[in-house]
């Protein structure tokens, strides 16, 4: 059993790991600013949660079940998710309304409203 779980929270430490790298390089291969905050929505919205449950999954081996940390894990992982997509679409709207020049395939122009 602690092989096993040895194994899965490596994976999933390791998957929330890559997803945060893929979405570094691929902000760096960006080309507006739009496109940016869009790359950085995998980092945050799986990356994030990933690396948690992997914490969350190594205290249980190490402490055991607690409510209180279960708890506190689902409520890290909805607040990381809810905040994400909230961030993500207040600075994609703050960008776009900064006047920062948006890919011209971008469309339709939503934010605009």
């Amino acid at each position: 059993m602690e092989l096993v779980l040895s194994i899965l929270v490596s994976v999933f430490a390791v998957s929330g790991a890559l997803c945060v790298l893929i979405s570094a390089v691929s902000m760096l291969h960006a080309t507006d600013a739009l496109t940016r905050i869009n790359a950085l929505s995998p980092a945050t919205g799986l990356g994030l949660p990933l690396i948690v449950t992997a914490a969350y999954l190594h205290q249980i081996y190490a402490d055991g079940f607690d409510w209180v940390h279960l708890i506190q894990y689902a409520i890290t992982v909805m607040a990381l998710v809810i905040v994400s997509s909230v961030g993500s679409n207040a600075l994609a709207r703050a960008a776009y309304l900064s006047g920062a020049e948006a890919d011209p395939a971008t469309d339709p122009q939503d934010l605009a409203r």
